[in-house]
């Protein structure tokens, strides 16, 4: 926000604040540009909506410093929320559908969101009940670091549903209900029912 100082103030008085903060009253303002002539330092109007307008006695150079570095540490300390996308087919195999977890368990733990798309081709569409069971798959997957924001939706012909970091994450063990793609980490016990002769 630029301010008004010195000469650039054309109100005929003005409420004064001195360089230590104090209060002058309300002064002419040839008075006050004196005032802070007298110290080597600069009048400047910051609140001119104010009637009279207040105008305070100070280094504006320094003021102007201190303000763009308080603006500047305010925007390092907030963090913005991106959403990345993911989209997945109806007949990804395996690997890929491993690859793309991996990807959207990363964009997690920076603390983004991820949308999951499945789009669907041709009459695929007919059978969404695949999407729909892909994408639940995909977040139990993700479910150490991200919770489900939105349910999968079908939108024309694509689904979609979107994750969101949780807000503590801690090691949960991962629920073991329903089957699951392979993760790529070894899991605790090999399964061995698959022995068909």
């Amino acid at each position: 926000m630029e301010h008004q100082i010195n000469e650039e103030i054309r109100d005929r008085e003005v409420r004064l604040i001195d360089a230590d903060g104090n209060q002058v009253g309300i002064v002419p303002i040839a008075k006050a540009q004196e005032a802070a002539s007298s110290k080597n330092l600069d009048l400047v109007k910051i609140a001119p909506q104010a009637v009279p307008p207040v105008c305070r006695v100070m280094d504006y150079g320094k003021f102007r410093f201190e303000q763009a570095k308080r603006e500047k540490e305010a925007k390092k300390n907030q963090h913005v929320v991106e959403i990345k996308e993911i989209r997945l087919s109806p007949g990804i195999d395996v690997n890929d559908f491993n690859v793309k977890a991996n990807h959207a368990k990363r964009f997690l733990k920076d603390g983004n969101k991820v949308k999951v798309s499945v789009r669907f081709r041709g009459r695929e569409v007919t059978h969404s009940s695949i999407g729909l069971d892909l994408l639940h798959r995909f977040a139990e997957n993700c479910s150490e670091i991200g919770s489900m924001e939105k349910a999968p939706k079908l939108e024309g012909r694509q689904m979609i549903m979107f994750l969101a970091p949780k807000k503590d994450n801690p090691k949960k063990d991962a629920k073991k209900g329903g089957r699951k793609g392979k993760s790529g980490k070894p899991q605790q016990a090999p399964k061995t029912e698959e022995s068909d002769s």
